[in-house]
């Protein structure tokens, strides 16, 4: 084997390793990645067979968790990994959008990047240096890249900028952002902060981009030491005179038409008519044109987008008429489905979003079981996009990633103004359906997001809206443009899609690409500074259409109540098997659960109204209520017996009605005026302080007869007459299988130990169980 390694240091004492030539050697690059116990495996395999008639590059980048790599099982009934989580898809995403860029645009060769994290421990993030990994194994490999990238992860925590932090270091930070950039160039950001400035942003983005150069130089020093050299491929066909020709038949035709400020379909059709024209005058056979068909798709779009360029930079004036600075029109409303909890649409131009909110139980919090996250989500955005929200004629197969990517955006939006667990007990479901797009769906997603979330009455602590912005520039000239509320095309005809949300006091999120060189960042604080303007305006007209969330729910979405109970109590509200828990929410028709939070109950009952959430709150607390000495309670008599009746004064806590409590005047037989079943009132007369056993009294409730006389107590000492022996309620020594005795020692069906209970009847049935 021939190995090679190199190290750097994060400049806080931790050091990454890179290493090659030990594993994977049959793929085209790999490289092990290693910080602490933390190590990634990253491989590249190109195809030597290139397409020289594609017109993008085939470029496929998948990242995996091994479960192994945490000493762990995988879940589910086959224990193995199966179908990428979200986590993962976002965090190949990330690499593939540093990635992407490297390759030369003639380079069309099918391409996969893997990445898989092969020993992890619990405070590396081990997604951070993904994309450093991913570019190592292209440096060490002989696929024709044309720069080196790597990404960081920065947070500010306590006010300084850390690189790559911690799990723990995460969760206190203000602003974490991922980065993706090559020695000179900024290539990708994504992330969340908490209502930062501009200028803080752009200082994480510095700060990240000098972390990243040192890796850049290691993969150059590396791919040097290694003597790689780069495959020759075969470039996309071309054909230079037809290329002159459109450009000179076309070009004024194609700005004049862009000048028009057509709809997008429109536009679309009157662009694909010029290109029809020009075909049917070239004379050609149904077999040459076909045979030219893909260049000349490829050159009219050459022609289109220098056309679109020069009408913004040249002009001011972009494809639907608007100025560089100017949003298109918006219009909102609230509360659209009657039967939703909140719902909204959100439209801005020809982008549409049909925006509802869920509000759930914590029986319906998302269950996260990743190789090094576990715990559960209160707060989920899902985020659609059916084909015929651009007109397209074709079935959905399944969410795809950009749905998810665009979802995540969205989330991380939102979460950051989303009241606290106190506040809020619900579980929070929003789903964005894109009814309509031309441009920056993800942003109506967030602003639709935010007015379904105010229906529904949630109370947001701000509201917040999104923008996503454009970039065209001509370095020749050193003009560029900065665009607001970017179209589809302007996205695809751009140097830069960056799409900013927040508050007015804040930015909350954002995600960029820039596909130019050399980008300034004078010029992306401008573009930052016209984002937040354009976001001041969009909420501006959100405002107008609901100014505050809802004082209250609506009348159909659950209610929700917490309070706490005693730890010891927990079981017993539960009961055995779940038994008394299922038949309170049966009851009542609620949804209650039970959590153990620093060694108290947490019960929270969720119901639709309010009669039934104060029914299952009554019985909870009458289950896991303490009786009182000298508070009278209504009773049930539970069994009769030759001294007495047991009688239930609260959920699975009896006490003894002795038969000389019962009345005033003598009783001979109890059952002559109790029957099993029979409701009584009762007064709590003693709490045994030993054994917990109640005594109970109904005569203490009654008129006591004029000249009544209480029998004189027996003096110490005195045998009890025979056939008397539990006159008085308790049976302080005796036997344990004494139909008149009671337990002394703990609950032996499911109580707390230490209420009253009876033992076994003769049947041998226990009327506890």
């Amino acid at each position: 084997m021939n190995i090679f390694t190199k190290e750097i240091d994060l400049g806080d004492g931790r050091k990454v390793s890179i290493e090659t030539g030990k594993l994977a050697k049959q793929a085209d690059g790999s490289v092990v990645l290693r910080q602490g116990n933390t190590m990634l495996l990253a491989t590249v395999c190109s195809s030597k067979d290139s397409n020289p008639e594609a017109d993008f590059m085939p470029l496929t980048v998948e990242y995996q968790e091994k479960y192994y790599a945490n000493g762990r099982f995988p879940g589910g009934f086959l224990k193995r990994e199966g179908k990428p989580s979200e986590h993962e898809i976002l965090t190949a995403r990330l690499i593939d959008r540093a990635l992407r860029p490297l390759f030369p645009k003639d380079y069309h060769s099918e391409t996969f990047v893997n990445v898989f994290l092969i020993s992890a421990d619990k405070e590396t993030m081990p997604d951070a240096y993904a994309g450093f990994a991913a570019s190592c194994a292209l440096a060490v490999s002989d696929v024709p890249i044309q720069e080196f990238i790597s990404e960081v992860r920065v947070a500010r925590v306590d006010g300084k900028m850390v690189i790559n932090p911690t799990f723990e270091q995460n969760e206190k930070a203000d602003i974490e952002l991922v980065v993706g950039a090559t020695y000179d160039n900024i290539l990708m950001v994504e992330g969340e902060m908490n209502e930062v400035s501009e200028a803080e942003m752009l200082d994480a983005i510095k700060a990240a981009h000098e972390a990243i150069k040192p890796m850049c130089t290691l993969q150059k020093e590396l791919a040097e030491e290694m003597g790689i050299t780069k495959r020759e491929y075969e470039p996309e066909i071309s054909d230079p005179e037809l290329k002159e020709k459109i450009d000179k038949e076309l070009y004024q035709k194609i700005y004049d038409t862009a000048k028009l400020a057509l709809p997008k379909h429109e536009r679309a059709d009157a662009f694909d008519k010029i290109k029809e024209d020009f075909e049917a005058s070239l004379g050609l056979t149904e077999e040459e044109l076909e045979e030219k068909k893909l260049l000349i798709d490829r050159y009219f779009d050459d022609s289109l987008r220098t056309a679109v360029r020069r009408l913004i930079l040249d002009e001011g004036i972009r494809l639907d008429g608007r100025k560089t600075n100017e949003i298109r029109p918006i219009w909102c409303e609230t509360d659209v489905l009657p039967s939703a909890h909140g719902s909204a649409i959100f439209t801005r131009g020809e982008t549409q979003s049909l925006a509802t909110c869920t509000l759930g139980t914590k029986l319906d919090e998302q269950i996260i079981d990743d190789v090094l996250e576990q715990g559960r989500n209160t707060f989920l955005l899902h985020y659609n996009f059916p084909p015929f929200a651009t007109g397209e004629a074709k079935a959905s197969r399944g969410v795809s990633r950009r749905e998810i990517g665009h979802g995540n955006l969205a989330h991380r939006a939102l979460k950051k103004v989303l009241p606290s667990p106190e506040e809020n007990p619900y579980t929070i479901r929003v789903v964005s359906d894109i009814l309509e797009s031309n441009g920056s769906s993800s942003m109506a997603s967030v602003c639709g997001g935010c007015l379904a979330l105010m229906d529904a009455g949630v109370k947001l602590r701000k509201p917040v809206s999104g923008i996503a912005m454009g970039l065209i520039t001509d370095t020749e000239s050193d003009k560029y443009a900065v665009l607001s509320d970017i179209l589809g095309d302007e996205d695809h005809l751009g140097d830069m899609d960056f799409k900013v949300t927040g508050t007015r006091d804040g930015i909350t999120a954002c995600q960029m690409d820039i596909k130019v060189d050399g980008l300034s960042y004078e010029i992306l604080a401008k573009a930052l500074q016209q984002a937040k303007e354009g976001r001041a305006h969009i909420l501006g007209i959100m405002l107008q259409t609901i100014a505050e969330p809802r004082a209250d729910y609506k009348p159909f979405v659950p209610r929700m109540e917490k309070f706490s109970i005693a730890k010891d109590y927990i079981g017993a509200v539960i009961g055995p098997g779940g038994k008394v828990i299922q038949e309170i929410q049966a009851d009542t028709n609620t949804v209650i659960t039970i959590d153990e939070v620093d060694n108290q109950g947490i019960v929270c009952i969720a119901a639709v109204n309010k009669e039934d959430m104060e029914r299952a709150t009554a019985r909870i607390k009458a289950i896991v209520a303490e009786p009182e000495v000298g508070e009278t309670y209504k009773g049930k008599v539970t069994s009769i017996q030759s001294f007495g009746a047991f009688v239930e004064i609260l959920p699975g806590k009896e006490g003894l009605l002795h038969v000389s409590e019962i009345d005033w005047k003598r009783i001979e037989n109890v059952e002559d005026v109790l029957h099993e079943g029979d409701e009584i009132e009762v007064k709590l007369l003693e709490v045994d302080k030993k054994s917990g056993k109640l005594r109970l009294s109904h005569r203490e409730l009654l008129p006591k007869p004029e000249g009544y006389v209480e029998r004189p107590a027996r003096p110490e000492g005195e045998r009890r007459p025979s056939g008397d022996r539990r006159q008085g309620g308790f049976n302080r020594g005796g036997d344990r299988n004494d139909r008149g005795g009671n337990f002394r020692g703990g609950d032996r069906r499911g109580g707390n130990g230490n209420g009253n209970f009876r033992p076994r009847n003769n049947g041998g049935e226990n009327p506890q169980a």
